[in-house]
């Protein structure tokens, strides 16, 4: 049985960046630490490629260095990931596989990954977002299937470091997956200071989210 208290925490999250391919690594790299922490790792290469081929459409059609975001959050317990910039003319185009614009060929392989996908139009921005099918049986829930029936999320850092006493034969230790937790949280501060962030303040700041989230927990039971 899954207890409230064994809930995977998936806060929706997002990063402003300017559209350049030099950002697409990066990006990457912060979706795979993202989704391996919501214990979602099987989608993360479907939304590393989604969020490519988004970022890559606003570079090509709207121009290098535009101003976007990036959001990503739960619907359900389909993952959503949408992409915002300023230009509303350049709308995304599905085409087929064997047609020349290459627009037409990225939107292709996102609608082959996703469930479903769409344009927001906004006053002075549109949002182009899709949806990606999870197995999950509740939106803070666990993935499907066998493991799912426990409180252990499919992913070592959850399933190991949150329930050290189901550590046994076959599954990791807690060293190892307290290191692996350290090697995740040390790509994202590698990516903050490449973007000119300072790691040591980001790191203050999550302490505090940490210990505030901690005490309104305390204070709710």
């Amino acid at each position: 049985m899954i207890y409230a208290s064994d809930r995977v925490r998936r806060k929706p999250w997002s990063l402003a960046f300017e559209a350049e391919p030099r950002e697409v690594a990066g990006l990457r790299r912060v979706l795979r630490l993202h989704l391996t922490l919501w214990g979602l790792p099987d989608l993360v290469e479907s939304a590393q490629m989604c969020a490519t081929e988004l970022t890559s459409n606003v570079i090509k059609h709207v121009g290098v260095g535009t101003p976007v975001k990036l959001a990503v959050s739960m619907n359900g317990t389909r993952l959503r990931i949408e992409l915002h910039d300023p230009d509303t003319r350049a709308l995304p185009t599905l085409l087929g596989a064997d047609g020349e614009a290459e627009s037409g060929r990225g939107m292709t392989l996102v609608d082959a990954l996703t469930d479903r996908w769409g344009v927001i139009l906004r006053e002075d921005s549109k949002v182009v977002w899709c949806e990606l099918l999870t197995d999950l049986t509740g939106p803070g829930g666990h993935n499907g299937g066998p493991r799912g029936t426990n409180t252990e999320v499919s992913h070592p850092v959850y399933g190991a470091a949150c329930h050290p006493r189901s550590f046994g034969s076959g599954r990791l230790s807690a060293a190892l997956a307290e290191e692996a937790a350290i090697n995740l949280i040390a790509d994202l501060l590698h990516w903050l200071r490449a973007h000119g962030c300072d790691p040591d303040e980001a790191l203050d700041r999550a302490q505090t989210h940490f210990e505030g989230e901690l005490d309104e927990a305390g204070s709710a039971k």
